[in-house]
Protein backbone atom coordinates (compact mmCIF):
# COMPACT_ATOMS: atom_id res chain seq x y z
CA UNK A 1 0.00 0.00 0.00
CA UNK A 2 1.46 3.37 -1.06
CA UNK A 3 1.53 6.14 1.53
CA UNK A 4 -0.32 9.31 0.52
CA UNK A 5 1.12 12.75 1.06
CA UNK A 6 -0.47 13.73 4.35
CA UNK A 7 0.73 14.20 7.89
CA UNK A 8 -0.92 11.00 9.13
CA UNK A 9 0.44 9.01 6.21
CA UNK A 10 3.94 10.32 6.77
CA UNK A 11 3.75 9.35 10.41
CA UNK A 12 2.61 5.86 9.45
CA UNK A 13 5.35 5.48 6.86
CA UNK A 14 8.03 6.42 9.39
CA UNK A 15 6.70 4.39 12.32
CA UNK A 16 9.32 1.66 11.86
CA UNK A 17 12.19 4.16 12.02
CA UNK A 18 10.74 5.65 15.22
CA UNK A 19 10.84 2.21 16.84
CA UNK A 20 14.61 1.88 16.39
CA UNK A 21 16.54 2.17 19.65
CA UNK A 22 20.25 2.80 20.03
CA UNK A 23 22.01 0.15 22.13
CA UNK A 24 25.17 2.23 22.43
CA UNK A 25 25.30 5.89 23.46
CA UNK A 26 28.78 6.46 22.00
CA UNK A 27 30.22 7.51 25.37
CA UNK A 28 30.31 4.57 27.80
CA UNK A 29 29.20 0.99 28.44
CA UNK A 30 26.64 1.74 31.15
CA UNK A 31 23.94 -0.31 29.41
CA UNK A 32 26.25 -3.29 28.93
CA UNK A 33 27.80 -5.99 31.12
CA UNK A 34 31.36 -7.30 30.68
CA UNK A 35 31.77 -11.05 31.23
CA UNK A 36 35.12 -12.81 31.05
CA UNK A 37 38.68 -11.47 30.86
CA UNK A 38 38.60 -9.76 27.47
CA UNK A 39 38.72 -5.98 27.49
CA UNK A 40 35.99 -3.71 26.15
CA UNK A 41 36.30 0.05 25.95
CA UNK A 42 34.91 3.07 24.14
CA UNK A 43 37.25 4.86 21.74
CA UNK A 44 36.10 7.80 19.59
CA UNK A 45 32.45 6.73 19.72
CA UNK A 46 33.20 3.07 18.94
CA UNK A 47 33.22 -0.10 21.04
CA UNK A 48 36.65 -1.76 20.91
CA UNK A 49 37.00 -5.34 22.14
CA UNK A 50 39.97 -7.66 22.30
CA UNK A 51 42.74 -9.20 24.32
CA UNK A 52 45.15 -6.25 24.27
CA UNK A 53 48.31 -8.16 25.12
CA UNK A 54 47.03 -11.52 26.40
CA UNK A 55 45.59 -13.84 23.73
CA UNK A 56 44.22 -16.17 26.43
CA UNK A 57 41.72 -13.56 27.60
CA UNK A 58 38.33 -14.18 25.99
CA UNK A 59 34.94 -12.82 26.93
CA UNK A 60 31.73 -11.14 25.91
CA UNK A 61 29.97 -7.79 26.17
CA UNK A 62 26.26 -8.31 26.84
CA UNK A 63 23.23 -6.03 26.89
CA UNK A 64 21.52 -5.66 30.24
CA UNK A 65 18.09 -5.93 28.61
CA UNK A 66 16.69 -9.07 26.98
CA UNK A 67 15.23 -9.37 23.49
CA UNK A 68 13.10 -12.04 21.85
CA UNK A 69 12.06 -11.09 18.31
CA UNK A 70 14.02 -8.18 16.89
CA UNK A 71 15.95 -6.58 14.07
CA UNK A 72 19.50 -5.53 14.92
CA UNK A 73 21.66 -3.21 12.81
CA UNK A 74 25.33 -2.46 13.41
CA UNK A 75 28.69 -1.89 11.77
CA UNK A 76 31.82 -3.89 12.55
CA UNK A 77 35.51 -3.98 11.68
CA UNK A 78 37.71 -6.95 12.61
CA UNK A 79 41.36 -7.96 12.87
CA UNK A 80 42.68 -9.72 9.78
CA UNK A 81 44.62 -12.51 11.48
CA UNK A 82 44.28 -16.27 11.06
CA UNK A 83 41.30 -17.85 12.78
CA UNK A 84 40.70 -14.93 15.14
CA UNK A 85 36.97 -14.19 15.12
CA UNK A 86 34.20 -12.45 16.95
CA UNK A 87 30.46 -12.93 16.95
CA UNK A 88 27.02 -11.68 17.94
CA UNK A 89 25.07 -13.94 20.31
CA UNK A 90 21.28 -13.89 19.93
CA UNK A 91 18.94 -14.56 22.89
CA UNK A 92 21.81 -15.67 25.12
CA UNK A 93 20.41 -17.03 28.39
CA UNK A 94 21.87 -15.94 31.70
CA UNK A 95 21.48 -19.49 33.01
CA UNK A 96 24.36 -21.19 31.21
CA UNK A 97 22.95 -24.72 31.64
CA UNK A 98 20.31 -24.06 28.98
CA UNK A 99 22.76 -24.62 26.13
CA UNK A 100 24.51 -22.44 23.54
CA UNK A 101 22.55 -19.69 21.75
CA UNK A 102 22.51 -18.77 18.09
CA UNK A 103 25.61 -16.84 17.06
CA UNK A 104 26.24 -14.76 13.98
CA UNK A 105 29.94 -15.48 13.56
CA UNK A 106 32.21 -12.66 12.40
CA UNK A 107 35.55 -13.66 10.93
CA UNK A 108 37.50 -14.58 7.81
CA UNK A 109 36.07 -17.07 5.36
CA UNK A 110 39.59 -17.94 4.22
CA UNK A 111 40.33 -19.23 7.73
CA UNK A 112 37.11 -21.21 8.03
CA UNK A 113 35.47 -18.53 10.20
CA UNK A 114 33.10 -16.74 7.80
CA UNK A 115 30.31 -14.33 8.61
CA UNK A 116 27.49 -16.84 9.04
CA UNK A 117 25.13 -18.53 11.50
CA UNK A 118 26.54 -20.95 14.09
CA UNK A 119 25.39 -22.74 17.20
CA UNK A 120 26.83 -26.11 18.15
CA UNK A 121 27.98 -26.37 14.54
CA UNK A 122 27.51 -24.35 11.39
CA UNK A 123 23.86 -23.77 10.46
CA UNK A 124 24.64 -21.64 7.40
CA UNK A 125 28.16 -20.56 6.45
CA UNK A 126 26.94 -17.39 4.78
CA UNK A 127 29.88 -15.46 3.32
CA UNK A 128 32.02 -18.62 3.19
CA UNK A 129 34.26 -17.37 0.37
CA UNK A 130 34.71 -13.84 1.80
CA UNK A 131 33.15 -12.20 -1.24
CA UNK A 132 30.92 -9.79 0.67
CA UNK A 133 32.94 -8.78 3.74
CA UNK A 134 35.36 -5.89 3.31
CA UNK A 135 38.67 -6.65 5.11
CA UNK A 136 39.82 -4.03 7.62
CA UNK A 137 36.94 -1.74 6.66
CA UNK A 138 33.56 -1.03 8.22
CA UNK A 139 30.93 -3.61 7.31
CA UNK A 140 27.17 -3.32 7.74
CA UNK A 141 25.42 -6.20 9.50
CA UNK A 142 21.64 -6.62 9.82
CA UNK A 143 20.18 -9.50 11.83
CA UNK A 144 16.47 -10.33 11.97
CA UNK A 145 15.29 -12.95 14.47
CA UNK A 146 11.61 -13.91 14.55
CA UNK A 147 10.87 -17.15 16.37
CA UNK A 148 12.93 -19.93 14.76
CA UNK A 149 13.61 -17.85 11.63
CA UNK A 150 17.02 -16.11 11.53
CA UNK A 151 18.07 -13.88 8.63
CA UNK A 152 21.37 -12.04 8.16
CA UNK A 153 22.43 -9.37 5.68
CA UNK A 154 26.05 -8.36 5.20
CA UNK A 155 26.67 -5.08 3.36
CA UNK A 156 23.05 -5.19 2.14
CA UNK A 157 23.40 -8.71 0.70
CA UNK A 158 21.45 -11.52 2.35
CA UNK A 159 23.80 -14.31 3.40
CA UNK A 160 21.66 -16.31 5.86
CA UNK A 161 18.01 -17.39 5.71
CA UNK A 162 17.63 -20.17 8.26
CA UNK A 163 14.62 -21.69 10.02
CA UNK A 164 15.11 -24.13 12.89
CA UNK A 165 12.72 -27.07 12.39
CA UNK A 166 12.66 -28.28 16.01
CA UNK A 167 14.19 -25.53 18.15
CA UNK A 168 15.03 -26.19 21.78
CA UNK A 169 12.82 -24.04 24.06
CA UNK A 170 15.64 -21.75 25.22
CA UNK A 171 16.38 -20.73 21.61
CA UNK A 172 13.01 -18.98 21.39
CA UNK A 173 13.13 -17.31 24.80
CA UNK A 174 14.07 -13.68 25.30
CA UNK A 175 17.77 -13.31 26.07
CA UNK A 176 20.60 -10.82 25.90
CA UNK A 177 22.49 -9.80 22.81
CA UNK A 178 26.24 -10.15 23.27
CA UNK A 179 29.46 -9.48 21.37
CA UNK A 180 32.21 -12.07 21.72
CA UNK A 181 35.98 -12.03 21.28
CA UNK A 182 38.80 -14.46 21.99
CA UNK A 183 42.40 -14.82 20.93
CA UNK A 184 43.49 -17.44 18.40
CA UNK A 185 46.83 -18.96 17.45
CA UNK A 186 48.58 -17.01 20.19
CA UNK A 187 47.37 -13.72 18.75
CA UNK A 188 45.51 -11.01 20.68
CA UNK A 189 42.90 -9.98 18.14
CA UNK A 190 40.52 -7.03 18.08
CA UNK A 191 37.03 -6.15 16.88
CA UNK A 192 35.26 -2.77 16.67
CA UNK A 193 31.51 -2.04 16.69
CA UNK A 194 29.51 1.13 16.09
CA UNK A 195 26.06 2.40 15.00
CA UNK A 196 24.24 -0.29 16.98
CA UNK A 197 20.42 -0.07 16.79
CA UNK A 198 17.63 -2.50 17.57
CA UNK A 199 13.90 -2.71 16.92
CA UNK A 200 11.66 -5.00 18.95
CA UNK A 201 9.30 -6.85 16.64
CA UNK A 202 7.10 -8.34 19.38
CA UNK A 203 6.66 -7.76 23.09
CA UNK A 204 8.82 -9.75 25.47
Amino acid sequence: MTCRISLLALLACNLGAADKTSLFNGRDLNNWQILGKAQWKVVDGEIHGGQFGNPKHGGILATRDSYKDFELDLEFKIDEHGKYNSGVYLRRQKERDKGPPYQVNIGRGAAGEPVGLHRVDWLEKGDENDRVRRPLEWNQLRIRAVGPHIQVWLNNKQIVDYTEKKPEPHLLMAGVIAFQTYGAEGHDGWVHFRKIHIERLTSR
